[in-house]
């Protein structure tokens, strides 16, 4: 950017004209590269919002042009096992050019502010426990946690990014009311640091063996200590790319690693990404606060 052009503004407001829903649409497709099949369509975005969902856009306007949705996200009332009411957030997305920008970041907030307004306190999703971008986001910057893994849960997947391999994924818990939430969007989160970590005996359960693209080791460390890291693929999209059958050696490597740790009382609390590599935190018996 020179020093003669505006900023460019963008305005984060819920989805409001067909023409804007439709927007939604195709962003969906470019993002993610559905069938038609399996975006989500117009009508039932809109009738979500009307009755207790909501899907936000973030609208930005170039200098001089017109307002386009560069990222939305999607959600809607549910109930948790024991009938208490949730937010599911659905979809969430952001397109290309605008990714790593915290424009989706900035639609999360909002969402919580929309879900605090409705009285609840729970927040749900899932997401690929492998995509190391979106565990960030997740865990270290907004605060969730993991204790539930769910095998292949949407069966074969259709879209760019999913496709041939088991649709594994976290089930996220968002406590947007809980003091650690609140530590988190404070601004005064420092986190934790892998040397901090390693000095206090945390011990990383598979460091990735050394070469090209990051390889699982044949046997994992024991599950062990009040804390513990899992690490995963920096650029999982990457490895997937270069070596199909090593994306999938992570996959069986990883899921059994996490539905281990999950069923020994540990639960994922943060995403560290240091040394270009990147390690899930684990710390037992955790509970919300």
């Amino acid at each position: 950017m020179t020093g003669r052009e505006k900023p460019m503004t963008i305005e984060i407001r819920p989805v409001e004209t067909l023409q804007e829903y439709r927007a939604v649409e195709q962003l969906q497709r470019d993002v993610w590269g559905l069938e038609e099949v399996e975006v989500v369509p117009d009508h039932l975005l809109l009738t979500a919002q009307k009755n207790g969902g909501l899907v936000l856009g973030a609208f930005e306007t170039p200098p001089g042009g017109a307002e386009r949705l560069i990222g939305f996200v999607f959600g809607f009332v549910g109930l948790t096992p024991d009938g208490a009411a949730k937010h599911c957030s659905h979809l969430a997305a952001v397109t290309r050019a605008y990714q790593s920008r915290n424009v989706g970041y900035h639609l999360k907030l909002a969402q919580r502010e929309h879900v605090l307004a409705q009285g609840l306190d729970l927040v749900t999703w899932t997401f690929d426990p492998l995509e190391s971008r979106n565990a960030r986001l997740n865990f270290h910057k907004l605060g969730v946690t993991c204790r539930t893994y769910l095998r292949d849960l949407y069966g074969p997947m259709r879209d760019e990014l999913n496709a041939g391999l088991l649709s594994d994924r976290f089930l996220v818990d968002w406590r947007v009311a809980s003091d650690h939430v609140a530590g988190r969007l404070s601004g005064d989160w420092v986190g934790y640091t892998l040397a901090a970590l390693e000095n206090a005996g945390v011990i990383v359960l598979n460091p990735a063996l050394p070469g090209d693209l990051p390889r699982p080791v044949p046997r994992a460390l024991p599950i062990a200590g009040e804390r513990l890291l899992i690490q995963i693929p920096a650029n999982f999209q990457a490895v997937k790319s270069a070596d199909f059958e090593l994306a999938r050696a992570w996959r069986d490597h990883t899921r059994q690693l996490f539905e281990a740790a999950f069923v020994a009382g540990y639960t994922a609390i943060d995403l560290l990404f240091e040394r270009g590599q990147s390690y899930y935190l684990l710390e037992r018996n955790w509970e919300p606060h």
